[in-house]
């Protein structure tokens, strides 16, 4: 079982630890491999330092999961950026080391991002995930329901996202 609490400007290293780690195991084959090279814990320290500690950037509510006695998981979330008519809030992103998955980690920081929104008084929310990532499928499984699609640009390259949303989080909330 893991531990989940607010990240401080103090976990930032272990964000981008977990954020590039994640990233290379999960994105690999699916997106180029020159983007994953080229990810640098160092320079994602420094992003997620500034998210951290800046209230006013749209990322800077970051929960994190502990276990073992180090950060294993995270997850970013907050107002959807888009306006988007039916769902207020967005998971922006959710990343759990590989040999810490099927575990309910993500399980437990999807409800705490839940939670979280409904302090905001945002009681929707939506997901973006690669179309092509295996994963996406987590989001079925905690009752997500497929919205749309869209096509963003990744290292020169055309992917497509698949958006999956709740009409109502607090029924995650246990």
């Amino acid at each position: 079982m893991s531990d989940i609490r607010v990240a401080t400007i103090d976990d930032a290293e272990a964000i981008a630890l977990v954020h590039v780690n994640s990233w290379k195991e999960t994105y690999r084959g699916l997106m180029p491999d020159r983007v994953l090279d080229e990810l640098s814990i160092e320079q994602r320290t420094l992003v997620w330092s500034n998210r951290l500690n800046d209230p006013h950037d749209p990322y800077h509510r970051v929960l994190v999961a502990e276990a073992k006695g180090r950060t294993v998981a995270f997850a970013s979330y907050g107002k959807e950026l888009t306006n988007d008519p039916d769902h207020r809030g967005e998971l922006f992103a959710i990343y759990v080391l590989k040999e810490f998955q099927g575990q309910g980690i993500g399980t437990s920081l999807v409800r705490k991002v839940a939670d979280g929104l409904q302090g905001l008084n945002i009681t929707s929310m939506l997901v973006w995930a690669l179309a092509d990532n295996p994963y996406r499928k987590f989001y079925e499984r905690l009752g997500g329901v497929y919205l749309r699609e869209k096509v963003i640009e990744i290292g020169g390259e055309s992917l497509k996202e698949e958006a999956y949303g709740w009409s109502d989080v607090r029924s995650m909330i246990g």
